[in-house]
Order: structure tokens, then C-alpha cells, then sequence
């Protein structure tokens, strides 16, 4: 029987996170994950089906962490609508990603696991397919310049950017990163209509 304590679940899923970042997908197990958490041996037995219930949810979880907050999208919603702008707004995401270190890198073990587990390359291929769709929709209702094959193009390029950033921090330094996100806007996105 699986129990239901949403806030426990919370707690279960983000350990697990923390886990696939520092251990990888082989060192991820329900004791590791109850250790991390801090809670009794067993515990998250009690909460996941099994470990690929685990897996999905920790996948779903880094995305739900990932989600601006709505102060920001108000404030990007209200931003100018030129490549300056989208140059800000980008450098912004590749910040706010790159901070949550852990959920990244636990996202990269997940996706190497899927390679391995059709359950879950169905429910990641499904979540990044709506992230990027609801990025192009975004990006269409917003006013700013290009079309959906930039908001995916940017999309790729900021990814591995990011991988980039978190695998081998000292290849870019922050200020050729911020030219490097810079300058993917400007050559991906059209320039301004006259």
C-alpha cells in the first residue's frame, strides 16, 4: 500500500534528486533515498511502487522546480519585446537552471536511464515535448522576435550550455558564458522588424 503524506512524498522525491546528482541512477535505491531524506529505513518502500515509480517522479519533480515563480513571469510577461530583452531573458534561464545544480544533473542521470528504461523515456520524452511547446507558446503569444524553430534552436543550445556549466565549470568563465548566451539570441533569432 502506498502512503499518501504529500509533504513526506515532497521530502522522499527531493532526496531522491540529491541522490541521482551525487550517485547516479545505479546508487539510486530506497535506502540510499531514506538516509538522504533523514527518515526511518523503509520509508520510502512505503511512498513508491517501486524504484521506477521513484525514477518518474523525481523526473517530474525537477521539473516542477525548475518552473519560474510567477513573480517572474509576470515581470517577463511585462519585459520590452526586442533581442536585448530575449538576450536578458535567456541569460536569466541559464542562471536560474545552472542554480539547481542537483536537479540537473539528477535530470541528465534520468535521461541516461531512460536509454535503458521504455517507461520512462515515455514520460520524460512527454515532459520535455510539453516544456517545449509550451516555451514555443510562450514565446509566440509574448511579442518577441523569431519563430518557434528559435525558441527550439536556443533550446538545444542553452541545454548544453548548462551541461557544460555543471559537468566542467571551468571550460567557460561566466562572462563568456553571458557572451555565449548573447550570442546565440543574435544569431538564432531574426533581427527586429523595421
Amino acid at each position: 500500500m502506498v502512503r499518501r503524506n504529500d509533504q513526506r512524498r515532497a521530502a522522499l522525491v527531493d532526496a531522491a534528486i540529491e541522490v541521482l546528482a551525487a550517485e547516479g541512477a545505479r546508487g539510486l535505491t530506497f535506502r540510499a533515498v531514506d538516509t538522504a531524506a533523514a527518515v526511518p529505513a523503509g520509508t520510502a518502500s512505503n511512498y513508491f511502487a517501486n524504484r521506477d515509480d521513484l525514477l518518474t517522479q523525481a523526473g517530474a519533480r525537477v521539473y516542477e522546480r525548475l518552473r519560474p515563480d510567477e513573480a517572474t513571469i509576470t515581470r517577463q510577461r511585462t519585459a520590452g519585446r526586442d533581442r536585448d530583452t530575449y538576450v536578458a531573458l535567456m541569460r536569466e534561464l541559464v542562471d536560474r537552471v545552472a542554480s539547481f545544480r542537483t536537479g540537473y544533473l539528477a535530470l541528465l542521470e534520468l535521461r541516461l536511464e531512460a536509454t535503458r528504461r521504455p517507461g520512462l523515456r515515455a514520460v520524460l520524452t512527454e515532459r520535455v515535448r510539453a516544456d517545449v511547446a509550451a516555451n514555443v507558446s510562450y514565446h509566440e503569444t509574448s511579442g518577441l522576435p523569431g519563430d518557434a524553430t528559435a525558441v527550439k534552436l536556443l533550446h538545444l543550445a542553452l541545454n548544453w550550455l548548462i551541461v557544460e556549466q555543471l559537468t566542467l565549470p571551468d571550460v567557460f568563465s561566466q562572462e563568456e558564458r553571458d557572451e555565449l548566451v548573447a550570442a546565440a539570441v543574435e544569431r538564432i533569432v531574426a533581427p527586429d522588424s523595421p
